[in-house]
């Protein structure tokens, strides 16, 4: 299987593949996944804007798209969406979805790429990200109501909860653009996802 990925050096790294059975090649802008044939399209750099879907559309082999705030029934339906945040690939299970026609080339895809697909809704936020949000945008409302400080903050979650990162280190590994992404699509469900005005605060900084 020939695999063509986008992607910053941190993220690829957090891939397995055995190179002796199959080949990775390494973009590093959209345009050039349209200059080599594969068997799979592979973009972690995934924004949902129309000058990079079309483009994605127009490849003929199955494409796998870092997309945790956007339904593929809004981005397109050939898509394959899965979490790809920071600190979530070196797991072996990764949550995704698609359509169910290609769930079993996307299940092969991801045996290859030495991962299991944990088959979810179709929804903004799958189930982790969604939930890790809201544990990052509550810190951000208990700081800009000064209960805490952030390494306070942190420091309790990781003692009390057994996380690995407190809130705000999470916040910055999976990048607070983001969360903020994800967090406005979700506030379209229900209002109690609004992002903390702390949080909008760091953001526009």
């Amino acid at each position: 299987m020939h695999i063509v990925m986008l992607g910053s050096e941190s993220v690829k790294k957090e891939w397995t593949i055995d190179t002796r059975l199959h080949k990775l090649t390494r973009v590093s802008e959209p345009g050039e996944f349209s200059q080599i044939k594969a068997d799979v399209y592979i973009d972690m750099l995934f924004e949902f804007e129309s000058n990079r879907v079309g483009l994605l559309k127009t490849l003929s082999a199955p494409v796998m798209i870092n997309d945790v705030s956007f339904p593929i029934k809004d981005i397109g339906t050939q898509f394959i969406r899965f979490n790809g945040w920071s600190t979530f690939l070196d797991k072996p299970v990764i949550e995704a979805s698609c359509m169910d026609d290609l769930k079993e080339k996307a299940t092969g895809i991801f045996k290859v790429l030495d991962k299991k697909a944990a088959w979810v809704s179709d929804t903004p936020g799958f189930i982790t990200p969604r939930i890790i949000s809201m544990i990052i945008n509550e810190a951000y409302y208990a700081l800009g109501d000064g209960v805490s400080t952030k390494s306070e903050i942190d420091i309790a979650m990781k003692l009390g909860t057994g996380y690995p990162y407190g809130p705000f280190e999470w916040s910055k590994l999976i990048g607070l653009k983001s969360i903020n992404e994800l967090l406005q699509q979700l506030m379209k469900l229900d209002k109690k996802y609004s992002p903390a005005p702390a949080l909008t605060k760091e953001l526009n900084a």
